[in-house]
């Protein structure tokens, strides 16, 4: 465990805390205003250079954090960017829009949408495939960063919002979450994520 709360405090907090914080003294607006109320009948279609992966949302217990990632992904917020960190056994962590450009590579992992939603934790418990929202030591600093559940950091449960998990895609995820890395956690091949869509779950049938 606590080689694990140690992992945890370097990949997703340390990485986040100085952009959040920054987007903080910058906007004054502290809450995403979203267009749209969850959708149950609504999954994501994440298409990547690896292969696709579909998740279902969980609005009965994250609805402002669904909501959001909806909102974003309808903007083409995600399309283009990368999955910037990854730890195997861990998560798979993507989601910022600096990881667009390659040039930036010294910055990834400090990105967002320019504003904060507040914290939705809940019962359900980070296992495999489970996404979940990235943040900094404020609980009320999530905002665009999300990490997909690679292994079954259940240490991370109410301190984290779950929001969602693959109902697909479970090898693309092995894929992804097995590439090598360097320091920093950066995959050595890009982890591409060429776009998010959100569509109707029937679609998918």
């Amino acid at each position: 465990m606590k080689t694990s709360s140690l992992i945890f405090a370097t990949v997703l907090v340390a990485g986040l805390v100085t952009a959040l914080a920054d987007e903080t003294k910058t906007n004054t607006p502290t809450n995403a205003t979203m267009s749209t109320p969850a959708n149950t009948n609504e999954v994501a279609v994440i298409t990547t250079t690896e292969g696709t992966m579909v998740a279902e949302f969980w609005p009965d217990v994250a609805p402002k954090t669904v909501e959001n990632f909806k909102t974003l992904a309808n903007k083409g917020f995600y399309d283009g960017t990368c999955f910037h960190r990854v730890i195997k056994g861990f998560m798979i962590q993507g989601g910022d829009p600096l990881t667009k450009d390659p040039a930036k590579e010294d910055m990834w992992g400090t990105g967002g949408p320019g504003y904060q939603i507040k914290a939705e934790f809940n019962d359900r418990s980070h296992t495999r495939g489970v996404l979940s929202m990235a943040r900094s030591n404020n609980p009320d600093s999530a905002g665009s960063q999300f990490f997909i559940c690679h292994g079954n950091p259940t240490f991370l449960d109410h301190q984290y919002t779950t929001f969602g998990k693959l109902i697909k895609g479970d090898d693309v995820l092995e894929k992804i979450g097995t590439t090598p890395t360097h320091p920093q956690d950066r995959p050595d091949k890009r982890m591409g994520i060429i776009s998010i869509k959100i569509v109707p779950r029937d679609a998918m049938k």
